[in-house]
């Protein structure tokens, strides 16, 4: 990138849906962000930003200011950097992570942004410092690009890959061991909280259909923030998660608590009821307030004003509601979106309290390495505004396999049977969206003992079992 200036070239791109663009965009690098009426998809790669170890967010600040301040911006153009972080940041790439650096942003070659009724198709180029550029081969790249978007024979999928196995590598006993742990420290004073996850492996006969998996994502959490990075062809990361990290337009921020879970209900009043018990239950109650204290803490010295609510409200999501309380505020010194990143992962909400201590607990006792879930994931742009999701309700894939990720925040509380089917609660949405209707069976308790944590019933393919399934029970687990 020394001695290399951004040129960024826009065009007006009606009839020309994110949809469509990503799937043209397969076997190619692909990313892509959506909330609300803001939109934004590239493919191809024009500029490449990695960093490692602790000082990996300002490296990566450095690289982007480097790589924005003498941007050629035409037409309105809006040069988006895509990218994200490890939940680590001394994070060993490898196995399913193997495409993911600690520190890793893309600037693709061709992106699209829709906002409200306008879309926009760019052309992002480096050139020399000394180099010239022409407008018009330009404007003449960019249109050729945009027909052959517009003439492009829509691909077919005449496979739908078939679903061969769902595995839970962790028994039921190992995490009710491990909450117990945790919550005996709790109960000695060395913690508050600590967010515990754990895995689902998928294997199909054949490549993972992404853009289906987006699709539903995109039908079925649409107050949600969808994302996809892509670094490499089939080896993708991508979800659909309720939690904003923190989102920086100049001087403004926003940012939210997000803890405590209960399901959806059936019906209007068994949802409003389950609702009243979430936002009466000591328990949801406090996680959630652990977040929003600490939320504040960090946030405080940096505003000028900080608008937090006193109480939380619910936010309803497909088939989850949380606790949520939004937050708002002007930053003293605007520098962009990335300090932000850096002084708020992880929050309480997925890593705890004290940060040290529940990020060192974590790490001993979850067997399978995180990578990027939970960690921040989003965008900058030329300005060094942007937006950054925390990457839970997520899955990561490898050809024609996937492992979905789910957790659960953990207080002196916690009962580990309760933690257990929240967590199963929480894959769903990625489980659907691969076309897997059923979870994982329940574990019963006891009638007089709800609040004990017991062992799982045996059941084909579920934990730790890695058995080719029968037809008769792909039939059962496929949509």
């Amino acid at each position: 990138m020394s001695g290399e200036r951004l040129i960024s070239y826009s065009q007006r791109a009606p009839n020309i849906t994110i949809a469509e663009f990503l799937r043209q965009a397969n076997g190619h690098e692909r990313f892509y962000w959506e909330k609300g009426d803001f939109a934004c998809a590239g493919f191809g790669i024009a500029v490449e930003l990695t960093a490692w170890g602790g000082d990996r967010v300002k490296s990566i600040e450095d690289k982007a200011r480097k790589l924005f301040r003498d941007v050629v911006v035409i037409n309105d153009a809006k040069p988006l950097l895509f990218g994200g972080f490890s939940f680590y940041s001394d994070f060993v790439t490898e196995n399913t992570w193997a495409a993911f650096a600690p520190a890793y942003f893309v600037l693709p070659h061709y992106q699209l942004v829709k906002h409200g009724a306008d879309t926009w198709l760019t052309l992002n180029i480096q050139i020399g410092a000394n180099e010239t550029y022409d407008e018009s081969e330009l404007r003449e790249a960019l249109e050729a690009r945009y027909e052959a978007l517009l003439n492009a024979d829509q691909p077919i999928l005449d496979h739908q890959p078939e679903l061969i196995s769902v595995n839970y590598p962790m028994p039921f006993d190992t995490w009710s061991e491990i909450i117990t742990d945790a919550t005996t420290r709790m109960k000695a004073g060395e913690m508050q909280k600590v967010v515990l996850s754990r895995v689902c492996e998928v294997r199909f006969d054949d490549r993972i259909d992404v853009e289906s998996a987006l699709a539903y994502l995109n039908e079925k959490y649409a107050d949600c923030y969808r994302f996809l990075f892509e670094p490499s062809p089939h080896l993708a990361f991508y979800g659909a998660t309720p939690e904003l990290l923190v989102a920086v337009e100049g001087s403004r921020i926003e940012t939210m608590g997000l803890a405590g879970t209960i399901k959806r209900g059936q019906t209007p009043e068994e949802d409003d009821m389950l609702a009243d018990r979430l936002l009466n239950d000591p328990k949801e109650a406090y996680e959630h307030r652990v977040v929003v204290d600490s939320q504040r803490e960090r946030l405080t010295p940096l505003t000028t004003m900080l608008s937090i609510p006193n109480a939380p409200t619910t936010l309803k999501l497909s088939n989850l509601q949380h606790l949520y309380t939004p937050i708002t505020g002007q930053l003293s010194t605007p520098a962009g979106v990335l300090p932000l990143v850096d002084i708020l992962h992880p929050t309480p909400a997925l890593g705890g309290v004290p940060r040290d201590k529940a990020m060192q607990y974590i790490r001993e006792a979850e067997p399978v390495p995180r990578g990027w879930y939970a960690a921040p994931i989003g965008w900058i742009d030329h300005n060094m505004d942007g937006m950054f999701a925390v990457a839970i309700r997520s899955a990561v894939v490898q050809g024609e396999r996937a492992w979905l990720y789910a957790g659960a925040g953990i207080v002196a509380e916690s009962v580990p049977q309760r933690e257990w089917d929240e967590t199963a609660l929480k894959f769903r949405p990625m489980l659907n969206a691969l076309g897997i209707e059923r979870v994982q069976p329940p574990i019963p308790a006891p009638k007089d003992e709800e609040s004990q944590p017991h062992p799982p019933t045996p059941s084909p393919n579920v934990e730790g079992e890695t058995s080719k399934m029968s037809e008769n029970e792909v039939k059962h687990v496929s949509a």
